[in-house]
């Protein structure tokens, strides 16, 4: 046969195997009303262990594997289908209708907002990219900067979640496994690090560079050329500024912003220290309420799933199913839970869609732990 004959043969195999797999479908279908009137679980594990068994003894061994992998992936397309029977409607997908019905139109110019740091800081230039004329709280950490959403003393708070250059910003993720909040927006905001230091001192005269944990890693090749100058980690880079000018010292400088250099009255002996031209820092704006305004086309959540094989690719599945994109999977261990993690998305999904909608009702029931963080916008 030539190519032609070929491909004739494959697309009618095709043709039967789409007609076979709806059939298939609405099969799981009919099983699912049977078991809600009856009701019967919507999982029968010891049946799926069976069938994949039989599956595999079904099959010729050089296809074993190749079928265990698509039955799974039938299965788990037929349990997708049979939620949208068992639990057409869920708490969440009310409660997000919900809030979209609810938000202001528009996104507040003017609110109480808690960001870490002090004056200068990336936290507080992200606030007035975010806000009009934000009114700022500084919190000392950032786990009181939830702490200060929680208790409604501000509405909002804005925390950094990861930099293009030095990654993900841990702590944040921890935080937010253990704390209630949802984000409301995010802002992408350049950062230029330069390194500050008391009027009249000089590149060579600097023993210690003051700054934060990330400004430090994003500056790492610039710290190796001054040779033999000790990084110390400090909260902020605003209060590495702020430290280096209330000091009393000539041989200690900071990894700041050009407009701490001029908040805290010191010299700029160095520009633009950072490793990459194009380094940007992804904040979140935080609200303890739900709040999803106009234009949402990103949704993050939460996830734990069960500790055995497969587990997390279930999860992944589903958004393959849907035709749902992953921007961002970021994954931490669980405190005092050996070997088990907390999974944490960035979905690229308009919350209007009936496929965001499906997602977040399935998930709810095929996780140990789902948290859906919030559906939202982002300026850059």
């Amino acid at each position: 046969m030539d190519i032609t004959e070929y491909r004739k043969r494959i697309d009618e195999v095709d043709r039967q195997l789409v007609g076979l797999f709806e059939e298939r479908m609405r099969i799981s279908a009919g099983i699912a009303e049977y078991k809600k009137e009856r009701g019967l679980p919507a999982l029968d594990a010891s049946r799926e262990r069976a069938k994949l068994a039989e599956i595999s003894k079904m099959s010729a061994p050089e296809f074993r594997s190749y079928n265990g992998v698509l039955f799974s992936q039938i299965m788990e397309l037929s349990k997708a289908y049979q939620q949208g029977v068992l639990r057409p409607d869920c708490e969440l997908k009310e409660q997000i209708l919900a809030a979209i019905e609810h938000t202001d139109r528009l996104f507040p110019e003017y609110a109480p907002v808690a960001c870490q740091g002090v004056e200068g800081a990336y936290s507080q230039q992200a606030c007035d990219k975010l806000f009009k004329t934000p009114e700022i709280m500084y919190c000392k950490t950032w786990e009181n900067v939830f702490a200060a959403v929680e208790s409604g003393m501000c509405r909002f708070g804005v925390l950094p979640i990861e930099n293009s250059t030095a990654g993900s910003v841990n702590k944040i993720y921890d935080l937010m496994a253990a704390h209630n909040f949802y984000i409301v927006r995010s802002v992408r905001l350049r950062v230029c690090h330069s390194l500050l230091a008391p009027r009249g001192v000089k590149k060579e005269d600097v023993k210690e560079i003051y700054s934060h944990e990330q400004a430090i890693s994003q500056c790492a090749g610039f710290l190796r050329s001054l040779g033999g100058v000790q990084a110390r980690v400090c909260e902020n880079t605003a209060v590495a500024a702020k430290t280096v000018a209330e000091s009393g010292r000539r041989d200690v400088a900071a990894l700041s912003s050009h407009t701490c250099a001029e908040l805290y009255g010191l010299s700029e002996i160095a520009s633009s220290v950072q490793d990459s031209g194009s380094n940007y820092t992804r904040f979140i704006c935080i609200s303890k309420k739900m709040e999803i305004y106009p234009g949402a086309d990103k949704t993050s959540v939460m996830v734990v799933t069960p500790n055995k094989p497969g587990a997390l690719y279930k999860v992944l599945s589903r958004f393959f199913a849907l035709g749902i994109n992953l921007i961002k999977l970021e994954s931490r261990p669980i405190p005092d839970r050996d070997f088990e993690w907390m999974f944490y998305f960035d979905l690229d999904t308009q919350v209007y869609s009936e496929q965001f909608v499906r997602l977040v009702c399935e998930l709810d029931g095929l996780c140990d732990r789902f948290k859906y963080l919030g559906s939202y916008s982002e300026i850059i």
